[in-house]
């Protein structure tokens, strides 16, 4: 059971804050907070001692503190700054939060450059029809949620509740 909740749960809010950032430019509340406690069950049953959860939710608490200046100086928005903390908890305080944390960037950093490209074509492509979401050419904003799944998705293997999980497989 604890192995299906680590194979599940991370992938499948990831992708769930993705989609719901796509189309709606929102990241639901529920799915950090199922992230966290997830998280606080699946922990100790995966194998983790207190110190490892320590370094985990230090992980998440420096991110969120870095969240919380972007979001304070309007750079992030409260989902996305949301969402990374809680995800940032499934990565702890060592390389994979790291990890994660550079592919959450690169991806960002090509997500915007793809979305201002596609409002400089916005007549073209609404012409083309293309079934594209309409807020993704109205919203002033750039929905981060897809590239913090996206680096998620590509950082899991290395994270320690993967490591644990696929070593007790073997």
């Amino acid at each position: 059971m604890t192995e299906a909740a680590i194979f599940v749960v991370f992938p499948l809010c990831l992708a769930m804050a993705a989609f719901s950032d796509l189309f709606t430019m929102t990241i639901p509340n529920r799915v950090s907070a199922i992230l966290l406690a997830t998280f606080v069950v699946v922990a100790p049953f995966a194998g983790l001692g207190l110190q490892d959860i320590a370094f985990h939710v230090s992980g998440g608490l420096i991110v969120f503190a870095f969240c919380f200046a972007l979001f304070a100086l309007n750079i992030m928005g409260g989902g996305d700054a949301k969402l990374l903390t809680a995800a940032a908890v499934w990565f702890g305080f060592n390389h994979s939060l790291f990890l994660f944390l550079a592919y959450v960037s690169i991806f960002g950093g090509v997500l915007t450059l793809v979305i201002l490209v596609l409002r400089k074509q916005e007549n073209a492509l609404l012409a083309s029809g293309l079934p594209l979401p309409h807020l993704l050419f109205t919203a002033k904003k750039i929905p981060y949620g897809i590239a913090i799944g996206l680096g998620g998705f590509f950082a899991y293997p290395s994270s320690p509740l993967m490591m644990a999980v696929l070593g007790q497989m073997q």
